[in-house]
């Protein structure tokens, strides 16, 4: 007898709702929601899998726990007693910063991965945190943290109402949008298009989504910051700038102005390898158009300017006037955000509170570049102990990040790891102890990080389909046994953690003269949280105290966890609103056009106009089917085109002799590895792309579908060597590499 139940998909930022079939214990089918408040039906292959996803039988069920060497099946006791004599005896001896700390990228699309490792970051004490964000976006964090003083202060665009949208670096019909959280992105620029607006894409492949465009304009790699700079330029030349109601929000407009004095488009072009009459154009169109929105993403962050080209971005929706303005660039204001504070000056945004050990690299955010994991595990220095534990959730870095073979090397000379992973993957086969967390259908699902970036308020919760198997164990029960495993209270009861949590969120919301609570007593407030466990509870908390809540009775028509349980497929909260000033976090109360560390690298982008790279550059993509390494072991999600093939243009291959279906090796500074061609003017000339997240050929694995097909590491072309330096993220594109085919 079938059934069906709700669940949000957890596999991609799209966040889209899903009708489960449910057969017994396993999801059979899964289809769109129709009734979603917010993806109104909309589904992809992803989505479409999730039963394999959900089902596939090498997920782990047991923990693991390694002895003699080998990885054995253990019950959750001995694991977790292994976990607390593992770790503790390390902070004790070398302090807390020698407990490294590694969040991948899942850690957002589940409620344990949001709720749990900030508590565990605290409790630790350490400042080795590393996470996939210096890999992916962590410089729009940064820009956006200089711009408003608040790292999380991400503006959208409005897609759904602008006239003109201006992309570089996104393939949004292939990743459904980041940064961006939008079912169907797909569908939505068709309608920009088909209401008459206008699509230009900037990147240096001709993707699906510039295919789709009314222009495309193919860079060369790495110069986005260039391009994006000489636009601004030409605003401020053809006195084309006009912030509109903007005026009394910003400062340092003048210094702007000459900061960008050098960069015009005769100067830029030729390192941009685009005529000079291109961002003449980009500034005169977004400039006319009644509406507009400029939107950057991975292609633009992993970059070496990255941090600039983020700011670029914003700096141009800025000077047309199109920031927090309907059809422009907005602030979401999720339900779980924060109780909204008075306009007014803040604390601001600082970069380099502390520094990587061996190479000095300043921290972003509070994390450390994952490009600078292995040297920290493995090289002694002076300063400070190294990384001699390590704790992993939901994170493969030996895949994810630069030079693998060296973590790989790393990661086996350590005292003792934990992963908190579903699969025993490249990295987790290093760990000592391993926590697999159960299937998303037997989890319960609310985007808190997501949330804040939608393009409409809205919020929506499932609960779990599917009750934990038995010896599964929660996620969040997981995480909350690890916290206090490594914090020296072991054996104590993981309901705690949340007590906790939720009495310090209290004691502080009384306190607060602009919170809902002010002056009331904690313990009756935390008598009224509702919810069938502690996570529940929390979410309860947070939305009661955040922007649309009831204020625990302060308003009668706000939001409650029963009031979201009430509407099993969600509520729509309405759509982005002006909201400046009121995000504003920077000590003037004002954006800040011109922040101290963007002027600082302003200079190196000048001397970025002078190069011409003569060999090939190399640039990642993404498939539609698969964003992370661990989708390659669901066969429903490979074969087709989500393959691991080098793309490289025509003319580049019959120069040096490559032909279609032929192995070539291709050798960069951290290594070399041989892939197969596959010719395609998708690339433009002097650019060739291979596929991130491939490469499952390393022994001690347990990815059989994955190992048949295994692909490359594209990132072990790369030594870590090449970041951007204010934000910390690795360059992943744009770099050069040498190509050869194979005898």
């Amino acid at each position: 007898m079938s059934r069906t139940a709700l669940r949000i998909c957890p596999l991609c930022e799209a966040t889209c709702g899903l009708t489960l079939t449910i057969e017994g214990t396993a999801v059979t089918g899964a289809r769109g929601d129709r009734d979603d408040v917010f993806s109104q039906g909309f589904i992809c292959p992803k989505g479409a899998s999730f039963g394999a996803v959900d089902g596939d039988p090498d997920r782990l069920r047991t923990p693991l726990v390694r002895r003699d060497g080998e990885l054995r099946e253990a019950s959750w006791e001995e694991a977790f007693d292994a976990v607390a004599a593992g770790i503790r005896p390390v902070v004790e001896r070398h302090g807390p910063h020698a407990v490294g700390v590694v969040l991948g990228n899942p850690n957002v699309h589940t409620m344990a991965g949001a709720l749990y490792p900030p508590v565990l970051l605290g409790a630790l004490g350490t400042r080795s945190l590393f996470t996939a964000s210096t890999v992916d976006q962590m410089p729009k964090h940064v820009s956006s943290g200089l711009l408003y003083g608040d790292a999380g202060a991400i503006p959208v665009p409005d897609l759904d109402h602008t006239g003109h949208l201006l992309l570089i670096g996104a393939n949004p019909l292939e990743s459904n949008g980041s940064l961006c959280t939008a079912p169907d992105f797909p569908g939505r620029l068709k309608a920009l298009k088909a209401r008459g607006g206008t699509l230009t894409v900037i990147d240096p492949r001709r993707t699906r989504t510039a295919r789709l465009a009314d222009r495309h304009v193919a860079i060369r790699p790495g110069t986005d910051a260039l391009l994006l700079a000489a636009t601004a330029h030409v605003l401020f030349e053809e006195e084309l700038a006009d912030v509109g109601e903007l005026a009394p929000h910003l400062d340092g407009l003048d210094e702007l102005r000459a900061a960008l004095r050098d960069f015009t488009p005769d100067a830029v072009a030729p390192a941009c390898d685009v005529d000079p009459e291109v961002p003449r154009l980009l500034a005169r169109e977004l400039a006319a158009a009644p509406t507009a929105a400029v939107y950057g993403r991975i292609g633009s962050c992993t970059v070496p300017h990255g941090t600039l080209a983020s700011w670029l971005v914003d700096i141009l929706n800025i000077l047309t006037g199109n920031l927090d303005r309907p059809g422009g660039a907005l602030f979401p204001q999720a339900a779980t955000d924060r109780t909204p504070r008075p306009a007014g000056p803040g604390k601001g945004f600082a970069l380099g509170r502390w520094h990587s050990r061996v190479s000095r690299h300043p921290e972003a955010k509070g994390e450390l570049p994952i490009s600078a994991l292995a040297e920290e595990i493995d090289t002694a220095t002076q300063d400070g102990e190294p990384i001699r534990a390590l704790v992993a959730v939901a994170a493969n870095p030996v895949l994810s990040a630069p030079d693998g073979d060296r973590l790989d090397k790393a990661l086996g000379s350590l005292d003792f790891m934990v992963s908190v992973d579903p699969y025993l993957n490249e990295t987790s086969r290093h760990a000592d102890v391993v926590l697999p967390p159960p299937p998303p259908a037997q989890s319960p699902h609310h985007d808190f990080a997501f949330n804040a970036l939608a393009i409409r308020n809205q919020v929506r919760y499932t609960r779990p389909a599917i009750p934990l198997e038995p010896g599964r164990m929660a996620e969040t029960e997981i995480l909350a046994r690890l916290i206090l495993a490594a914090t020296g209270m072991h054996g104590a009861d993981p309901g705690a953690v949340d007590v906790m949590v939720i009495d310090q969120t209290l004691g502080k919301a009384v306190q607060d003269p602009h919170s809902p609570v002010h002056g009331r007593d904690p313990r009756e407030l935390a008598a009224q949280l509702t919810g069938e466990s502690g996570p529940e509870r929390r979410l309860d908390l947070m939305l009661r105290l955040g922007p649309y809540g009831d204020g625990f009775g302060a308003r009668e028509d706000g939001l409650t966890l029963e009031k979201l349980l009430a509407h099993p497929h969600g509520i729509d909260l309405g759509p982005l609103r002006p909201r400046l000033p009121q995000p504003l976090r920077t000590r003037t109360g004002k954006v800040e056009l011109l922040p101290g560390p963007i002027a600082g690298d302003l200079p190196r982008l000048k001397r970025a106009m002078a190069e011409r790279p003569a060999g090939l550059l190399l640039v990642g993509r993404r498939h539609l089917r698969s964003n992370n390494s661990w989708m390659h072991n669901i066969p429903a999600l490979t074969g087709g085109t989500n393959r691991c093939t080098l793309h490289i243009h025509p003319e580049d291959a019959e120069r040096l002799g490559v032909r279609d279906g032929a192995s070539v090796r291709v050798k960069g500074a951290g290594g070399a590895v041989t892939a197969v061609a596959e010719v395609t003017d998708a690339v433009r000339r002097g650019v060739v792309s291979l596929p991130h997240g491939w490469g499952h050929d390393r022994p001690g694995t347990r990815l059989r579908h994955a190992a048949a097909d295994p692909g490359v590491n594209v990132n072990q072309l790369l030594d870590g060597s090449l970041l951007d330096p204010l934000s910390g993220n690795a360059v992943l594109n744009g770099v050069p590499v040498e190509l050869a085919p194979m005898a």
